[in-house]
């Protein structure tokens, strides 16, 4: 079993959700939003900052595909983006998409039963979305090694 925490990252066009796994890689929690910089490899070192501050070892990038799981210009654009965080964070840093369609809509979903005003929803609603696809990558993990 690798160990280490997982880093969720919500790639948007303006913000990027970020969400954190525990130690024993069993849940994920919001932890932040960053504002997008002028160009990727502001956001990159960033995000490489935080995976030190935090020991992290795995980062899983959301992959925008389209309903019918095929991959379109986002998708592509953000295999791209992985490509280049890859390389911002160095090789002892495992970086992994996994499929975040939907996310954004449970996290609306789970604002919307919390009753947060839709003015406060913007600060929140990407690093929760980062979460939720995180935790549907951990769980994927844990299933695959049979626990």
């Amino acid at each position: 079993m690798n160990s280490g925490r997982v880093l969720g990252v919500d790639l948007g066009s303006v913000r990027i959700g970020l969400a954190l796994s525990d130690p024993t890689r069993t849940v994920a929690s919001p932890l932040s939003v960053l504002q997008r910089g002028r160009e990727h490899g502001a956001d990159h070192r960033a995000i490489a900052e935080i995976v030190g501050e935090h020991e992290v070892t795995t980062i899983v990038v959301g992959l925008p595909l389209s309903l019918s799981g095929a991959k379109g210009p986002a998708a592509r654009a953000t295999e791209a983006e992985i490509d280049e965080l890859r390389t911002a964070v160095g090789d002892g840093i495992e970086v992994v998409a996994h499929d975040e369609r939907l996310t954004t809509v449970t996290a609306e979903r789970s604002l919307d039963e919390a009753r947060v005003r839709r003015a406060d929803r913007v600060a929140v609603v990407d690093k929760i979305a980062a979460a939720v696809m995180l935790q549907s990558w951990l769980e994927s993990c844990s299933k695959a090694a049979g626990r």
